[in-house]
């Protein structure tokens, strides 16, 4: 692996690990409390929409601190920002754990402010460090942020039934978060000042200005709108076309898997070409095909949520390349991820609630899967433009 003056004098092994470990505490901490929603809501007497804002929440905050991420970065270093994210989660953490519904939301904002600088800030830091393996470690981090994501939704129903109760259960997920920081520890030295220009047309609101980086912020933004959408309403869906609630939960399982699969086969490919037009157009496509067999053939909903969940997590994994490889700069890339992010999480925290109303005024769900499914094709276009072979402007 060829590496850039940025890794001279370290432990190129210790810089993987730190950032593979740092992903697992991207989805874990989120993610891990939804199989425990019920006996939350039961605890606290929370109605269903008071429930529904533990998931919409940390969107809203991916939202609004993603843009923050680069301004601190600049000022403080990358490698300190994310000490400073991991911090942040296992503060949330430990507050979510305490008995009060009021620092049962504040923790889980405190935890999407974390998530948020990390999401931010991993693919700035892997355009910087290791710009010629851009996708191989997108890829790298996006299946260890799924398996952890996986692993921490199978632990924290059996740690709730023995003993711990589910307040103890997701405080033992900030295992994943201190982990990360004591194997991040090495990096606390090195800020890498020199890679972060302070040149205008890298700041924040050059990116705003550019079409390639609104082509590539609307790829990925759509991907989080209708992965949240279908994420959420899934089970909900096949329980409305027949499923049992153990069938509807089993094939929610197989569409978390489903997403992480792409992480082992997309960066063998991707390097193979220059232009991603081809592959961007065809995971898209994967979505809206997908959405449409639920839709229309729901008796065979195994084969759709996979074919959905591939082509949703390959989108993902795409987009995150994307802000490096169409980035020029480490803080360009951690600009665009924020304006990425930032917008992607804000239409993900509309999404379920909106579709949600419309199955409610409809008493169906054909119309959101028609939705989603006319989403899908419309990031396929957007993926044709930022699949291009070009980078942002510089000046």
């Amino acid at each position: 692996m060829t590496l850039s003056p940025a890794l001279r004098g370290k432990n190129t092994a210790l810089l993987i690990a730190g950032i593979l470990m740092i992903a697992t505490t991207l989805r874990v901490t989120f993610t891990g409390a939804a199989p425990l929603l019920e006996a939350i809501r039961t605890d606290y007497g929370l109605t269903t929409a008071q429930t529904g804002l533990l998931t919409t929440l940390p969107l809203l905050a991916f939202a609004l601190v993603s843009p923050l991420a680069a301004p601190i970065a600049r000022r403080y270093g990358m490698e300190r920002s994310l000490f400073a994210a991991m911090l942040l989660i296992c503060l949330g953490i430990a507050v979510r754990s305490l008995p009060s519904s009021f620092f049962l939301y504040s923790g889980t904002a405190i935890i999407g402010c974390g998530i948020a600088l990390g999401n931010v800030l991993l693919p700035g830091l892997i355009k910087r460090d290791f710009s010629q393996h851009v996708a191989k470690l997108t890829g790298a981090y996006s299946l260890t942020m799924g398996a952890a994501a996986a692993l921490g939704s199978a632990l924290v129903v059996p740690l709730a039934l023995h003993g711990f109760g589910w307040r103890g259960a997701l405080f033992m997920l900030m295992a994943f978060p201190l982990l990360a920081f004591l194997i991040w520890l090495p990096q606390w030295r090195n800020t890498a000042q020199a890679s972060l220009s302070t040149s205008r047309a890298l700041h924040t609101r050059g990116i705003w200005r550019s079409a390639l980086a609104w082509q590539v912020t609307l790829f990925l933004g759509i991907n989080s709108l209708i992965y949240y959408v279908i994420i959420g309403w899934l089970p909900a869906i096949l329980i409305s076309q027949g499923y049992s609630e153990s069938q509807a939960g089993s094939v929610h399982g197989l569409l978390q898997l489903a997403t992480a699969a792409p992480g082992l086969l997309i960066p063998l490919v991707l390097h193979r070409f220059n232009d991603q037009r081809g592959i961007a157009a065809g995971v898209s496509l994967m979505c809206a095909m997908g959405t449409a067999g639920i839709w229309l053939m729901p008796g065979q909903a195994v084969l759709w949520t996979l074919l959905f969940g591939f082509g949703s997590g390959a989108t993902m994994i795409l987009g995150l390349t994307f802000i490096g490889l169409r980035a020029s700069s480490a803080h360009q890339a951690a600009a665009l991820s924020g304006m990425a992010q930032s917008v992607g999480y804000l239409l993900a925290a509309c999404g379920p609630p909106l579709m949600g109303k419309i199955h409610d005024a409809r008493g169906d769900w054909h119309i959101p899967l028609m939705v989603v499914a006319v989403l899908s094709l419309v990031m396929a276009v957007f993926g044709l433009c930022a699949g291009r072979d070009r980078a942002i402007a510089t000046q």
